[in-house]
């Protein structure tokens, strides 16, 4: 007949510290798993252009995405790309309001033009955005 030991009064400690590896464990039921967490990064705020390029590494650069996640730097990165997208969107919009003639008076005299070419001119400044800067 098998006898059983119950071992009522054995208590495991909630935390241990592995000199070895320098890490700290966390008993989880039976298992003590390690205790990782990224270091804080600096939130920014993340336009429209920092998410399209987030869901484009997401989807096709997944290898980078881990890579600036795990690293604790995605954030600031894409940061500076929505803040590099929309400094040359506006700078393609002057340029390209500029070479084609596109005045306040233009505006004032004919609404309706304007809007078209300005529509125009939007879609081509972001796609030219696009295709420079956030699906490379």
């Amino acid at each position: 007949m098998c006898e059983y030991i119950i071992l009522e009064d054995f208590k495991m400690d909630k935390y241990i510290y592995d000199e070895s590896n320098g890490l700290w464990y966390e008993l989880q039921d039976e298992y003590y798993l390690p205790c990782l967490t990224l270091s804080p990064e600096e939130e920014k705020l993340i336009g429209i252009w920092g998410q399209w390029h987030k869901r484009y590494l997401k989807e096709h650069r997944k290898a980078t995405y881990a890579t600036l996640l795990t690293s604790g730097k995605l954030n600031t990165y894409l940061a500076d790309i929505n803040e590099q997208a929309q400094e040359r969107f506006e700078r393609l919009i002057e340029q390209m309001k500029h070479s084609q003639g596109i005045t306040e008076q233009l505006k004032a005299d004919n609404a309706l033009e304007w809007i078209q070419r300005m529509n125009n001119i939007r879609a081509s400044a972001i796609e030219t955005v696009n295709s420079e800067l956030l699906f490379i």
